[in-house]
């Protein structure tokens, strides 16, 4: 069995060496101009909107190992259960879509109050033994989900932007952002199994027999960390609501089918016609498309190492990763003032691809723990990467809208992981595939914004000789 223990305190004192030298240098300029430290009123503007990201990022940290452990709790067998989680992808996927259309056009500030009351009504439904109200309570988790991973970026690009503060400090933001994240996940995995110990699941009327009480609303137990999300929640829609202004995408008060489809042909059209935005779409689908797969295959992939009779120390893997994403977003903050972030981006899809390939080559299991830890730092650099290009590349009238268009065919590669019995090494080389794919396109994305950029040289440079013989004249 791989030195697990070890490996948390090497990757901790790596996150912690990381982070000093970010703050040790967070007061300088560098090569990027003023430093964001100096202004007061974008280091608020920081904090509005993290404290909301850290709220929504756990209440759904606080669900998620707890999922599959309720629904088999309440007596569903494994193909029941796989069943829920299609469902739940797909319902992502298709009404996702049209969901980030209505964000742009209505408000992302309501589009985020409606993420909270419909994650509120899912986690309500874990309550219920019913197999049909669960079935409903993932097509709510599905829609939620949409919203969380487009509305909420979409509504602090557009306040960063039209407040006027540096461009470069939005990757800064993203970079805490993950960092935040990660430590509230740990946080929230803690809270959640301390919250499910508190007292056993049962009826509302004491019984403990779970199988001969389908239909009946339950406590307790493994629902007990719904519970803690819905709080935690709660907690962030006030918060929206009484510090958060409204912004919009494309502003309309014609709700009409017709009108939602035009707006949809509208993110698709530019999708299609703008090189840059189908390249960073790609890439998003196949870098998280291949994150998705290893959440699904780590724990089968380390299992086997495990002595007879024993069971993996899952907590103190999960904090590792964790800590390793901690430390990707580190190196990034660190790296960002120096290097651009689409040269960054492009090594970073190399060395994921290297570091999923290792369960492919070979059956050592401390490399192939190795390999995991060097793909979760990579994830920790991905995610402040390509939210500071997406805020660059797709146009801000139509953000939420691309940003939910491209989900479709990530949820696709997780619905075909989920729908097909693959071979562990299979899934590993598939996972490769998609990141060295994802590394192909970050090459030709840089060679399309570099052409975009000398042509626009050129005709300043035009512009400026025209306006000189004109003044001449």
């Amino acid at each position: 069995m791989p030195p697990f223990m070890l490996l948390f305190f090497i990757s901790a004192a790596t996150t912690a060496y990381l982070v000093y030298k970010n703050w040790s240098s967070n007061g300088s300029a560098g090569s990027n101009g003023a430093s964001s430290s100096d202004s007061k009123e974008f280091k608020k503007f920081q904090r509005t909107y993290l404290f909301v990201y850290f709220c929504v990022m756990a209440g759904d940290w606080l669900q998620g190992p707890y999922v599959y452990a309720l629904y088999s709790s309440y007596g569903f067998d494994q193909h029941d259960i796989a069943v829920l989680f299609v469902a739940g992808f797909g319902s992502s996927m298709i009404f996702g879509t049209f969901i980030g259309s209505l964000a742009d056009r209505f408000g992302r500030k309501k589009s985020c109050l409606v993420y909270i009351a419909t994650y509120v009504a899912s986690c309500m439904t874990k309550h219920v033994n019913s197999y049909n109200v669960l079935m409903l309570g993932r097509l709510l988790g599905g829609v939620a989900t949409s919203l969380l991973f487009s509305v909420f970026d979409s509504w602090m690009i557009n306040e960063h932007n039209s407040r006027s503060f540096e461009g470069q400090w939005l990757s800064e933001t993203f970079a805490t952002a993950i960092f935040g994240n990660s430590c509230v996940a740990i946080a929230a995995g803690l809270v959640a199994n301390f919250a499910s110990e508190l007292a056993p699941l049962q009826t509302l009327g004491g019984e403990s027999t779970i199988e001969s009480n389908s239909g009946s609303v339950m406590k307790g137990g493994f629902c007990a960390p719904f519970d803690v999300a819905v709080l935690v929640l709660l907690v962030g829609g006030a918060y929206i609501q009484s510090n958060w202004g409204e912004n919009y995408g494309q502003a309309s008060s014609n709700a009409s089918a017709g009108e939602t489809v035009k707006v949809l042909k509208q993110g698709f059209n530019s999708i299609i016609t703008d090189p840059a935005i189908l390249l960073c779409g790609a890439i998003s689908s196949l870098f998280e498309g291949s994150m998705y797969t290893f959440v699904f295959m780590w724990t089968p992939a380390l299992q086997p190492s495990a002595a007879e009779g024993e069971t993996l120390p899952f907590g103190l893997i999960f904090a590792t990763f964790m800590v390793c994403c901690m430390a990707g977003s580190s190196l990034f903050t660190i790296i960002v003032k120096t290097v651009p972030i689409e040269e960054i981006s492009k090594y970073t899809f190399i060395v994921a691809g290297f570091s999923l390939l290792v369960p492919v080559v070979t059956s050592s299991y401390s490399l192939i723990m190795l390999g995991f830890l060097v793909f979760e730092g990579c994830v920790g650099m991905y995610f402040p990467a390509m939210g500071t290009l997406k805020s660059k590349i797709v146009p801000e009238s139509q953000r939420s809208t691309i940003y939910n268009i491209f989900r479709i065919p990530l949820n696709v590669i997780v619905l075909a992981v989920l729908l097909t019995k693959m071979e562990m090494s299979t899934a590993f080389f598939c996972c490769t595939a998609m990141l060295f794919g994802a590394a192909y396109c970050q090459f030709k994305l840089v060679d399309i914004l570099g052409n975009q950029k000398e042509s626009n040289k050129s005709e300043n440079k035009v512009e400026d000789e025209e306006s000189l013989l004109h003044d001449n004249v």
